[in-house]
């Protein structure tokens, strides 16, 4: 960014700095908020938005091809009056990064005279016609969508240094998305006893991302058509550049149909297999002396003085009411080979054997040994490496999380289980989204490793927190000379990566 904008943005900063740094001084006798007596009337010709990263997200879809992808390879509409496929799909994700949660917040938008002019519309499509764009799709144009989401993914990705393409991490889980409505095609009784759908999330876990998300119904197993994205996923990272890929999943995701296949195609696999009676009893026959003690890495390094622990007042009360408390004493690893029914090859079987009591009150009941299993074709890799690497998938729970609680692409708002797909889909482009705006800043320079930090952060922030700090960002607009100006009003800490952001998509294209 330019010296003027630098001297601007450190100014505000200073400003703020001043304003809540924590001084000692005299004892204050009111209250600290005491503004009164507010009234409020109306601009007539300051004009703005409260989320006015809107613009930057809009200038990062072009920037990556997106909308002219949409426009000339989805094709739902037999004619643009006045709408095009484009604007119905960026439509419900910037809805979602606008702060809106549900199809029905689309009228907001759509009646806020300053939005559309920040985005150069005439007018949005309305929730009713959002839906029935919903309704359009068939499974092969859902599935085309996602490929030209893909196309733009490839397009962030290829910004990124040599070190991110040394491997690709793959994984593949489904989730409940519970649906309360009678009438909705496809849901079905989940083994949770949960009615809705049952999604299949297959994600890049180097940019927390899902590359594609397929509607089930909700009866369906956690596996079904998981080796399928797999193989997709895995296409995609090849023609991106990754010289390892990497492909993870619980005991339902094991495949074994497929390992073959994929050992010889050069993929790396770690599975969790299901403790059956015949690898119990395998592992029970090992040695003890083959066995060693599973040592796991500290959560977090602590940077300042440690606190002091507070009390478990839970723990408390459980020992208080004698209540059966299973705990962990110890784990230990070894491994063994095993070939799977199914192959024709033999793998490398990792066992973690879980040392456990039962405690009631002050007495302790030891419990049988339990066994967890994993299966890999990775012969060179520590087991406790293997094991670290097989647990770092359980990260692809908070993505989910994030798809359900912070997006709502889960949201499942329209009637059968197509329509929902699609939105889904598009829904989960206000999450991609956010990672491409973090993929694509520049982190070379004086200050590469400040500006990697950032970038990481950005990352691996949360969405709701995401829209906070790059979304809700209160501008004035002004339309002069063929440009849409969008005055920064405020400032937060997060202000300085925005404008870098902003800077970037208007060098070089990225395309």
């Amino acid at each position: 960014m330019n010296a003027n904008v630098h001297r601007q943005l450190n100014r505000r900063k200073r400003r703020i700095l001043r304003r809540i740094e924590n001084q000692p001084g005299v004892e204050g006798h009111q209250p600290m908020m005491t503004a009164s007596n507010i009234h409020y009337e109306i601009s007539d010709r300051t004009r703005a938005i409260a989320p006015g990263g809107i613009g930057a997200i809009h200038l990062l879809a072009q920037k990556l091809g997106l909308v002219r992808d949409i426009d000339e390879n989805l094709h739902l509409l037999k004619r643009h009056l006045p709408y095009h496929e484009s604007d119905h799909v960026l439509n419900i994700a910037y809805n979602l990064l606008s702060g809106g949660s549900r199809l029905e917040h689309l009228e907001v938008r759509r009646n806020d005279e300053v939005y559309l002019d920040a985005l150069g519309a005439q007018r949005i499509p309305d929730p009713t016609t959002a839906g029935d764009f919903c309704r359009r799709f068939t499974e092969g144009d859902i599935e085309q969508l996602m490929d030209l989401f893909n196309e733009s993914r490839l397009r962030a990705w290829k910004q990124q240094p040599d070190a991110f393409f040394d491997e690709a991490f793959i994984d593949a889980d489904g989730t409940i998305a519970p649906s309360d409505g009678w009438c909705k095609q496809g849901v079905d009784l989940s083994y949770k006893g949960v009615w809705g759908y049952h999604p299949l999330v297959a994600s890049l876990a180097n940019t927390a991302a899902p590359s594609f998300l397929v509607n089930r119904s909700g009866n369906r197993p956690s596996d079904e058509h998981a080796g399928v994205y797999l193989d997709k996923a895995g296409a995609l990272c090849r023609r991106a550049g990754f010289k390892k890929i990497t492909y993870r999943g619980d005991t339902d995701f094991t495949q074994t149909k497929r390992l073959d296949r994929w050992d010889q195609e050069g993929v790396r696999f770690i599975f969790g297999i299901d403790a059956m009676a015949n690898l119990k009893d395998l592992a029970g026959r090992l040695p003890d002396l083959q066995y060693s003690e599973l040592e796991r890495p500290p959560r977090y390094m602590i940077k300042t003085v440690p606190r002091q622990v507070p009390e478990r007042h839970k723990e408390r009360i459980v020992s208080q009411r004698q209540f059966d408390t299973l705990k962990l004493l110890g784990e230990e690893i070894a491994e063994f080979e095993y070939r799977p029914v199914a192959c024709k090859t033999t793998y490398r079987v990792i066992v973690l054997r879980k040392k456990l009591i039962v405690e009631k009150g002050q007495l302790w009941l030891f419990e049988p040994d339990r066994y967890v299993f994993y299966i890999t074709n990775d012969w060179t890799t520590p087991a406790s490496e293997t094991v670290f690497l097989a647990n770092d998938r359980c990260d692809r729970e908070n993505l989910i999380a994030q798809q359900k609680r912070g997006v709502k692409a889960l949201a499942m708002p329209v009637g059968d289980l197509v329509s929902n797909w699609a939105y889904m889909v598009m829904a989960s482009l206000a999450w991609s989204l956010k990672a491409w705006s973090a993929l694509v800043l520049p982190e070379a320079g004086r200050w590469a490793e400040k500006y990697r930090a950032a970038k990481r952060s950005l990352l691996r922030m949360e969405f709701s927190t995401y829209c906070v700090a790059m979304i809700q960002v209160p501008c004035q607009i002004v339309r002069t000379a063929g440009r849409t100006i969008y005055r920064l009003l405020s400032w937060n800490p997060w202000q300085g990566v925005f404008l870098r952001l902003v800077e970037r998509l208007h060098g070089r294209r990225l395309c």
